[in-house]
């Protein structure tokens, strides 16, 4: 498998992605017989509930602790220790220390809504390539609206994806109110293919066509704000935890999936955001970037 590639904004380092479940993601998009495994049953939302039920086990609380050495994750961190949960898909949701994702606090700044790997462009209409070179982002399809698609188009357009290892909780970029009372957030049905590159590489419409939930905050400083969260294999149950028509500071949390790798999408009306530099620069390079939730994403323009 080729290896996954992302700039580390921390360690101002191209690194190399730890992948989990490498072997199986090879042989699942890489070969035939996986590529049918994948059609028959990965992508069904009955393997994620068979899996989800799996790791909701208490016996898959014996595999917190392997895990977390397996993949250096910084238990001061978390909020409670690695003994306190009763299953994998308890840990996997975890909660952090408010100090560990501090909140950017220039007024004028949008911030990541998740911990992983990044990808912005400052015109949503001029994406050509993404993981396959020539085939554009279909907003109308991704947000299942395109009245509202038309609203953001040309803005900016940020990917974040989670892998296995991350923080699994999604926040708000900026302060303001999601939707409404009487509109809440919008549940749209799909299959739940992988969201790795491995994937992605084969089938960009992945993102619009996978299971997804979609936001719009309203905010003063930036405009409305729409927020997609995108379903994955064994990740079948996006959590929401916000309340619709709250107002909500930025950095609030939104919601949390269960267990697997995932994704969630940032979109900007046109000329509300200016994204960070070094976001565009390894996004044109083809290139993810590596942030925490929290961190300075953008400024408005």
């Amino acid at each position: 498998m080729e290896p996954i590639e992302f700039y580390n904004r921390y360690t101002g380092q191209i690194e190399t992605e730890q992948v989990f479940g490498e072997q199986w993601l090879a042989w699942a998009y890489g070969t035939p017989m996986g590529r049918l495994t994948v059609e028959l049953a990965a992508k069904r939302a009955w393997f994620s509930r068979w899996y989800g039920w799996k790791m909701s086990r208490k016996a898959s609380a014996a595999q917190v602790f392997p895990f977390i050495k397996e993949y250096g994750l910084d238990v001061a961190d978390f909020l409670k220790p690695p003994d306190y949960f009763e299953s994998f898909n308890d840990f996997f949701s975890r909660q952090l220390k408010p100090e560990a994702r501090p909140i950017d606090p220039d007024p004028n700044s949008v911030v990541f809504p998740a911990d992983g790997r990044h990808l912005g462009w400052a015109d949503s209409s001029a994406i050509d390539r993404v993981f396959v070179k020539g085939q554009s982002f279909d907003l109308g399809k991704l947000l299942g609206d395109a009245a509202l698609a038309d609203r953001f188009r040309g803005g900016a357009l940020v990917l974040s994806r989670l892998c296995p290892t991350d923080y699994h909780r999604f926040h708000f970029p900026a302060a303001g109110v999601p939707d409404s009372p009487r509109q809440t957030p919008r549940e749209l049905a799909g299959p739940l293919y992988s969201v790795n590159p491995v994937a992605l590489r084969q089938r960009i419409e992945i993102f619009w066509t996978n299971k997804r939930v979609v936001t719009v905050l309203q905010s003063e400083e930036f405009g409305d704000v729409a927020l997609v969260e995108v379903g994955a294999t064994c990740v079948g149950t996006i959590l929401q935890t916000h309340v619709s028509g709250q107002w909500t500071e930025k950095g609030g949390e939104k919601g949390y999936f269960a267990f697997g790798g995932s994704s969630t999408i940032t979109l900007f009306e046109p000329g509300a955001v200016t994204l960070a530099s070094d976001l565009i620069e390894h996004t044109g390079a083809g290139r993810e970037l590596y942030a925490r939730m929290g961190d300075r994403m953008g400024v408005k323009s």
